[in-house]
């Protein structure tokens, strides 16, 4: 456990506003060492990479004992922090996010995400009480672990049309007040609005970036504390092999194979 807090208090040192953390999201134990071979300071997962890999949709439903069986393997098989994005909790009460947390723990992770959508098919935000009570249950457990657990509070207001920089603003508070230590707000890329929360969320704010958000360097100036890609890097590869099979089974050529990782190169990630 010792072990544990250091990595804990390495990965929560990384998000420093303005030199952002960025992070390249692993679904399985290779693309975690693909990521870790580049230099990444640490390693975060995503919740629709694991949970396709694994064979179930994104959305709560892959369940609590595969996703930490994944992060445990990912931990082991890494030498930098890792940080779980474990969805809404895998929980339908703040109990059960706790029992999630300390497996998440317990696996070796020092970080989560923990999302505010409800995962009930209403796709709506849940209540800031009830999120807030399900975030104090997952600050009690790692607390009762003895890991400072780095709680990144994904709000959720943007992805599902429930407000704007005022009501992310407040639920942010909200959150940091109820045991999170950062803020996550997916489906921001305009510069102004990043601005704004970056000024109105007093902790260190995560941004998730793709081809239409503004570049790192540009976040960076922007005061973001971290930058995350989410299922960018799994979707990618999924495409990668649609695009094969298809060449192959249509023209029966074998271009869509041209940018493979090399045999050795890959084996070779894979011994410890």
């Amino acid at each position: 456990m010792t072990d544990n807090r250091a990595r804990a208090e390495l990965f929560r040192s990384l998000h420093v506003p303005g030199v952002p953390l960025v992070l390249v999201n692993a679904w399985d134990v290779a693309s975690a060492r693909i990521v870790a071979a580049t230099g990444a300071p640490a390693i975060a997962t995503t919740s629709a990479g694991v949970a396709w890999s694994l064979g179930a949709p994104d959305g709560d439903l892959l369940g609590r004992d595969l996703a930490v069986d994944l992060v445990a393997r990912i931990v082991a098989a890494v030498d930098v922090p890792v940080t779980a994005d474990i969805e809404a909790g895998f929980g339908a009460t703040p109990a059960e996010v706790g029992r999630t947390i300390a497996g998440v723990v317990a696996a070796g992770a020092v970080g989560v995400n923990l999302e505010d959508t409800r995962h009930d098919g209403s796709g709506s935000v849940r209540a800031v009480d009830d999120q807030c009570e399900r975030l104090a249950a997952a600050r009690s457990a790692a607390d009762a672990a003895g890991v400072p657990l780095y709680v990144n509070a994904r709000v959720d207001t943007y992805l599902r049309g429930a407000g704007g920089v005022d009501e992310t603003v407040a639920r942010a508070r909200a959150y940091l007040a109820a045991g999170a230590d950062g803020i996550f707000v997916p489906g921001v890329v305009d510069p102004a609005t990043i601005g704004a929360l970056v000024a109105g969320v007093e902790a260190p704010l995560n941004i998730l970036a793709g081809p239409s958000a503004p570049p790192v360097p540009e976040l960076a100036r922007l005061g973001v504390a971290r930058v995350s890609v989410g299922a960018l890097a799994a979707e990618a590869a999924y495409a990668t092999v649609r695009r094969a099979a298809e060449e192959v089974h249509g023209a029966g050529t074998y271009g869509g194979f041209g940018d493979a990782y090399d045999y050795a190169t890959l084996n070779g990630l894979m011994r410890r």
